[in-house]
């Protein structure tokens, strides 16, 4: 987000956030995600001046998910290449750079889902966003 954010075709502004990563969803399945509280704007590149987002919109979900799912597969495959990543049992194939590229291959042409909610109204909403 902070990447995007500095774009001045974006935002034009350096952000702050906090983001909690969950790793199960509310059933209590494998579901891999983050939550992220982002201000409605930041602080202009030279920090004088806090620039706003626009209206009912913050940054492009589609521009935050192209990015995202880049960056997050290219780091994926440098821990691998490191050796950094440990697989057990069924996934112990995954050790193969060929097999693991592989099986990476098809998240690279499939759409990944950033959803942006509306602002919060207070404390509590926040709690309870972090909790779900």
């Amino acid at each position: 987000m902070t990447t995007i954010a500095a774009e001045p075709k974006h935002l034009g502004a350096d952000i702050g956030l906090t983001a909690v990563l969950h790793t199960w969803g509310q059933n209590l399945d494998h579901h891999p995600h983050v939550h992220c509280i982002v201000p409605g704007g930041g602080i202009s590149p030279i920090g004088d001046r806090w620039v706003p987002c626009r209206p009912n919109f913050f940054l492009s979900v589609r521009v935050l998910s192209r990015l995202f799912r880049r960056l997050f597969l290219e780091r994926l495959v440098r821990l691998h290449e490191l050796g950094e990543l440990v697989f057990f049992n069924d996934l112990a194939p995954l050790t193969d750079i060929v097999f693991f590229r592989a099986r990476l291959a098809p998240l690279r042409r499939i759409d990944w889902v950033v959803y942006a909610k509306r602002p919060f109204a207070g404390p509590s909403q926040v709690l309870a966003y972090l909790a779900s």
